[in-house]
């Protein structure tokens, strides 16, 4: 949390606050094009002035920074694991997201469409039922599979990983385009987790055609999206050992992390 407390200094208090009522008007994006990059925060100090000048950041009841808790569910094949690794226009990773400070929870369907363009769903449910897909959350996910690929979902699901890491969220003051910056993050399974180094953010930058001003701010220091940047699939490389990841690596080592290193420790060994 030392970072996170850091940040409070020179990064949440240079922005103007924006309500999410207010956020949601100018920019829900749920249909998007992304960029990640990977970043330290040496260089998210010097972004800082001008993403303020460009931007205004979530608050809620005082707060800047907030938990997120979201568990993913995949079959017994990893499928939206390999899918991603394979670059399929055609997949699905699904999973339930719960805010902390808020007490809400959604499920989260995220689709590509034919232009490559991220599409999430998402249905409110109860916090209490964190952790489990019930009949109405399995007939959602099939109806909007079904909506976007003419097809049912054709996968079994079960709870693979969970993650843990604290978000801000900015807002052009123009509308139309967001940024989040993610630290702190935690991988588990019930037998390994994996925590990256909270020097490192995860920026994400979402944008009607992928090029947006913040792209532009973080291009004018040299930093460039980092590929295939997904959370959970960072985290699937990282928590199971021998499984393929190739395609993760440029993410895997701006993260400081590759699978199988000493860093990754095995709770019945703590």
């Amino acid at each position: 949390m030392s970072i996170i407390a850091n940040t409070d200094d020179w990064l949440q208090h240079g922005f103007q606050p924006i309500s999410l009522a207010a956020l949601n008007g100018k920019a829900a994006m749920l249909e998007r094009l992304d960029n990640k990059y990977v970043v330290d925060a040496t260089v998210l100090k010097h972004a800082a002035g001008a993403l303020a000048e460009a931007f205004d950041m979530l608050e809620i009841d005082g707060l800047r920074a907030f938990t997120y808790e979201t568990c993913y569910f995949d079959d017994a094949s990893r499928r939206s694991y390999f899918d991603h690794h394979q670059g399929r226009r055609r997949r699905a990773k699904v999973r339930l997201r719960r805010y902390a400070e808020a007490g809400l929870c959604f499920l989260e369907v995220k689709l590509k469409d034919r232009r490559g363009i991220t599409v999430k769903k998402r249905l409110n449910r109860d916090p209490g039922t964190f952790g489990m897909l019930d009949k109405t959350a399995l007939a959602y996910i099939d109806d909007v599979y079904r909506a976007q690929y003419g097809q049912p979902f054709p996968h079994m699901l079960t709870r693979v990983i969970d993650m843990r890491y604290r978000r801000m969220t900015l807002v052009a003051k123009q509308g139309g385009e967001r940024m989040t910056i993610d630290c702190g993050l935690q991988f588990y399974t019930p037998d390994a987790r994996h925590a990256v180094d909270e020097s490192l953010f995860i920026l994400e930058t979402k944008s009607a055609n992928g090029n947006g001003v913040a792209d532009g701010i973080l291009r004018a220091l040299h930093q460039h999206p980092t590929k295939r940047c997904s959370k959970y699939c960072v985290g699937t490389a990282l928590l199971n050992p021998g499984t393929r990841h190739n395609k993760f690596l440029p993410a895997l080592r701006k993260l400081g992390s590759l699978p199988g290193h000493d860093v990754l420790r095995r709770l019945h060994n703590e």
